[in-house]
């Protein structure tokens, strides 16, 4: 079966999640009339890199952010990859995201694992310790955000469990968009899987955002990408072709994990 993504490479109000969900909600509808089988939000969507005022404006167990998204899947009936957004718990808070199925389901929610010391996320935020995989229209797919995809291991665990469609949500900075580009890639190629990766645009008090959300398919083909402007970035995939692709080149037959 065939997905139609749409990747919604938007800029963000800084620190205000009031104006990002009017935001979300409009570039909702544009999906909707592209008939977008899967829609992808970028990393912090509701609050940007306002980390300093995360006690005021994280979302608390994140559950204005989940009754949001729940309601948008529904509404539109298409399965919604949420992003990430500041998670505030009695531990501290998480950078967290959520993905809902179409009937409007919270089906899986995973806390970035690495943070981002360049950018501060170490003094405010926690890391999470979740499992990245999960089911959508009956295929395995993976979560990662940002600075995640720097870490290949951590790509590769979900994969040799099965996944074949690698999710990544990011506030990537403009001054590293060749590292987003080239990482991105290399991590479609060596995992023979689809990637599927949403950035920002815009800037923020510190930062100006690097956009170029991918579309990528297993051999390291671009099927979609964005420019540097606001846009919902829309690709084809087709998840159930992974296991062909897969035994042209049986790389995961040839691993010899007792060495490495």
């Amino acid at each position: 079966m065939e997905w139609k993504v749409g990747c919604i490479q938007m800029d963000i109000a800084y620190g205000d999640p009031v104006q990002n969900f009017k935001i979300a909600e409009q570039w909702f509808k544009k999906a909707a009339k592209e008939k977008c089988t899967v829609v992808v939000l970028p990393e912090l969507w509701t609050t940007g890199y306002d980390l300093t005022r995360l006690d005021e404006i994280a979302h608390e167990e994140g559950e204005n952010v989940i009754h949001f998204l729940q309601a948008q899947a529904k509404k539109h009936s298409f399965h919604i990859v949420g992003g990430s957004v500041a998670k505030k718990t009695n531990e501290g808070v998480n950078n967290t995201m959520y993905i809902i199925d179409k009937e409007g389901k919270l089906i899986h929610e995973y806390s970035k694992l690495h943070l981002f010391q360049l950018m501060d996320e170490h003094l405010y935020l926690q890391a999470g310790e979740d499992e990245t995989m999960f089911t959508i229209e009956g295929e395995e797919a993976a979560s990662f955000i940002c600075y995640d995809i720097r870490f290949p291991e951590w790509l590769r665990k979900p994969v040799l469990k099965g996944a074949k469609v690698l999710f990544v949500v990011a506030e990537w900075p403009e001054a590293r968009v060749d590292h987003w580009r080239i990482l991105l890639k290399a991590r479609a190629i060596e995992n023979q899987s689809y990637v599927i990766a949403c950035n920002r645009v815009g800037k923020d008090t510190n930062n100006t955002f690097a956009g170029h959300s991918m579309i990528i398919d297993p051999w390291g083909a671009v099927i979609s990408e964005g420019g540097i402007g606001e846009e919902l970035v829309i690709g084809n995939i087709s998840p159930d072709k992974i296991g062909e692709i897969r035994s042209r080149i049986p790389i995961f037959d040839d691993r010899r994990p007792k060495y490495y």
